[in-house]
């Protein structure tokens, strides 16, 4: 998957360039001691960084606190923080201002309200313990289900308050986080003419690109059986059987980007392979979006919902909806030869063509951009929500102490399972008991979901019981594993 901080084509990079200096800050000791204010003794408490910390008035409001004053927002996942060069940065939300930073050493401040993680980062085994009462955590992860399974399961994903993930149902979603509008799905394809000059060079009907093979998906177990029936191209490190026609293009940083010579190249194909490295509800990458705005018909498997965010009722062909690979092979055979049934998949183009007014409506409301300089990223958009969040918790505290008790304290939010709730990986070709008893896909996935549920189980346990001590963890994995062994 991507790397912490890259949206489709550096997404954000260049935000920083406008954005005024905050100053850095060091990190504690691990292990330091803590003192009354819930500072660590050899750690210097919130000091210039944070009474003068340079001003980025995003959307802007009519705060009047001064930074001493503010709540902080603590990026625990340093490695995305969405303001350079500095640590420390004010930002201007819409209910209220809130000081960010990736500065650890602020992570046990009574004014640090929420700890910021990256899903792709997180790991239960390094969890700041102990859990502090007054703060929440809130979990950015826009990337694969695969790179951590913990969230996929209810204990994992309850660790956190509000979410910004790929599920429609995340508290800031990011779903469409692959489509930058409308104007990139009408984009013009390629005449037939010319796809059908290309077949009779010997090119198949169909592409596969793929270089991440061994997955939860399975997908090269499904398309190696697909390949027996109709030709596929396969230029990746996956199932590779033909080459890039030039060294240029066999570049694999070439490959990742929307360059135009390898955007010319795969827009011949009238049907690309889209299948996505791990199966979930909403989860969309430019596996989908890329072949839609080249022209090129998907060939998809990934969300179950993905049919929600079409364009039309006919612009992608779902692998599932065929008994076998072989079925499949026979429809995509009938397309390949006949022209005026192919281009029904492509009549979303058309003026007039993108008649899903549920996706229509929600890049209409989305405020965050894709490769929009207007409009800010959703990195900030969710610091922003968050901030909001926060502020709001604060006054209905105030509000609760100064009433003593006539009016309730905040009820805390807790994220639910379908903000993530990815199902069980299973094979891309046939049945789990089809396998045999040394396949890898079965040893590496099978075991890496179910083992990330008892993490989840184990963390949880662990702030119940106000543990401070990360080295504890694997004490509660072995807890874990001898009460599910009694079980069985």
């Amino acid at each position: 998957g991507r790397r912490a901080g890259w949206g489709p084509s550096g997404l954000w990079v260049t935000l920083g360039l406008a954005w005024k200096r905050g100053s850095g800050c060091g990190r504690g000791r691990a292990g330091s001691h803590v003192r009354a204010d819930g500072w660590a003794q050899d750690a210097v408490p919130p000091g210039a960084a944070f009474v003068a910390a340079a001003s980025y008035r995003g959307p802007g409001n009519n705060d009047t606190r001064s930074n001493k004053e503010l709540p902080i927002l603590l990026w625990w996942s340093g490695s995305l923080f969405p303001h350079f060069p500095g640590d420390t940065e004010r930002i201007d939300c819409p209910r209220g201002s809130c000081l960010v930073t990736r500065s650890r050493r602020v992570a046990r401040h009574r004014r640090t309200k929420a700890l910021i993680f990256y899903g792709t980062d997180f790991r239960a085994y390094e969890a700041p313990l102990p859990r502090l009462p007054h703060q929440t955590w809130a979990l950015f992860h826009e990337e694969s289900p695969m790179n951590n399974y913990v969230l996929s399961h209810s204990p994992g994903i309850r660790l956190f308050n509000y979410t910004a993930t790929f599920r429609r149902e995340s508290d800031y979603p990011l779903t469409l986080q692959w489509l930058p509008g409308t104007a990139y799905l009408r984009a013009q394809a390629v005449p037939l003419a010319e796809k059908d000059a290309w077949r009779r060079k010997g090119y198949g009907p169909v592409l596969y690109m793929q270089s991440h093979c061994d997955v939860p998906s399975d997908r090269d177990r499904y398309v190696r059986e697909l390949m027996k029936y109709i030709q596929v191209d396969s230029y990746g490190k996956c199932l590779h059987n033909r080459e890039l026609p030039s060294e240029r293009l066999r570049d694999t940083s070439t490959a990742t980007t929307e360059d135009s010579e390898f955007m010319t190249f795969i827009a011949r194909y009238k049907f690309h392979l889209a299948l996505e490295n791990a199966i979930c509800d909403d989860y969309m990458t430019e596996k989908l979006w890329r072949p839609m705005h080249l022209g090129a018909v998907p060939v998809y498997r990934g969300s179950p919902a993905v049919q929600d965010w079409m364009p039309n009722n006919l612009s992608i062909i779902l692998i599932d909806d065929f008994d076998s690979p072989q079925e499949l092979a026979k429809y995509l055979d009938f397309l390949d030869k006949n022209g005026e049934e192919y281009l029904k998949y492509l009549e979303y183009k058309n003026a007039g063509g993108i008649k899903n007014q549920f996706l229509l409506e929600s890049l209409e409301k989305r405020e965050w951009g894709v490769n929009d300089m207007t409009l800010p990223n959703y990195l900030n958009g969710f610091e922003c929500f968050i901030c909001d969040k926060e502020n709001t918790r604060v006054k209905e505290e105030q509000e609760h102490k100064k009433s003593h008790g006539k009016i309730p304290a905040p009820r805390p939010h807790i994220a639910q399972f379908k903000h993530m709730g990815c199902p069980m990986p299973t094979p891309g070709f046939g049945s789990v008991e089809d396998l045999s008893g040394g396949d890898s896909w079965k040893e590496m996935w099978l075991q890496d979901y179910w083992q990330s549920l008892d993490q989840g189980e184990a963390l949880t346990a662990m702030i119940h019981r106000n543990e401070s001590h990360q080295g504890r963890f694997w004490d509660y994995m072995h807890e874990i594993f001898l009460k599910r062994t009694r079980q069985h």
